[in-house]
């Protein structure tokens, strides 16, 4: 059987952007995954847990993944030195000298802690959360992004968060091949269509959507993949169930359509995907 009672929990924000961080879709996103029967809980592509850490509702096993070693070692050091990582922070401030000496520093002369503070500096202080080709990131409008008083409660949420959630950092592929059971439920969110090398060149290889499709196939737990809208996309994942988002950003009496995402999901839960959403998005 495959449902079970999923518990409250409390919702925590991201400590840091993140490219591809589907805040805007996350409130639908978190719905289709409620209801989706699942008795456990697993993300290949957690990123900075954009989905994972907004979510209510939670089944007793939870596991996250993600290929890169600098978001995993973030996360085992907020889950294990969560005040280590705070005092790191004591004495830095949003300044562009600080942020190139950082980027400049290679993370393997690094102890661990050293190496998470430099990463959630460079997140932070970066401009629209990127991975790849970061730039300092800073306006006149805004305050500066590394401040240690906002930073310890978000730390402070992510480590009671993550206490029970167990971290990998594998390939995704594997990571499914190893967690896949019937009762599993797998939410991805891998780099867009064309979009590939905006986490790094090599990271997610050209034919990567189409073994994932093989694998999804013969899945023996659930999924829920969110990617965007594309016809080659389409393509590749004709075999699954999917629902057409269209994001329509509305700015005082104006509208306009301006993305457009997928939902695919496997046919059993093909239940919990209408055909077709509009999610309003006002600024």
């Amino acid at each position: 059987m495959e449902t079970t009672h999923l518990r409250p929990v409390r919702p925590a924000r991201p400590i840091a952007a993140y490219i591809g961080g589907k805040k805007r879709l996350a409130p639908l996103i978190i719905e289709r995954i409620g209801a989706i029967p699942h008795r456990s809980y697993a993300e290949p592509f957690v990123g900075m847990g954009g989905i994972f850490l907004r979510r209510d509702r939670r089944p007793s096993a939870e596991t996250i993944n993600d290929i890169s070693g600098e978001v995993v070692n973030l996360f085992r050091v907020v889950q294990r030195h969560a005040e280590e990582l705070e005092r790191a922070f004591r004495f830095l401030v949003t300044a562009r000298a600080t942020y190139e000496v950082l980027q400049a520093t290679d993370p393997r002369s690094l102890t661990d802690i050293e190496r998470a503070a430099r990463f959630l500096y460079l997140q932070r202080a970066s401009y629209g959360g990127k991975v790849a080709g970061q730039t300092f990131g800073v306006s006149p409008w805004e305050p500066g992004a590394v401040d240690r008083r906002k930073l310890r409660p978000l730390i402070e949420a992510l480590n009671e968060r993550l206490a029970s959630v167990v971290i990998e950092n594998l390939p995704y592929g594997t990571f499914i091949e190893r967690y896949d059971r019937p009762g599993v439920l797998f939410y991805l969110d891998p780099p867009y269509h064309g979009s590939e090398d905006d986490y790094g060149a090599g990271v997610f290889l050209p034919g990567e959507f189409e073994r994932m499709a093989a694998q999804l196939g013969g899945l023996k737990g659930r999924f829920l993949l969110s990617i965007n809208d594309t016809p080659e996309i389409r393509r590749i994942f004709a075999a699954f169930p999917m629902e057409e988002v269209r994001l329509r950003y509305t700015i005082g009496r104006a509208s306009t359509t301006d993305a457009a995402e997928l939902l695919i999901c496997d046919a059993r839960s093909a239940d919990c995907l209408p055909q077709r959403s509009l999610f309003d998005i006002r600024a």
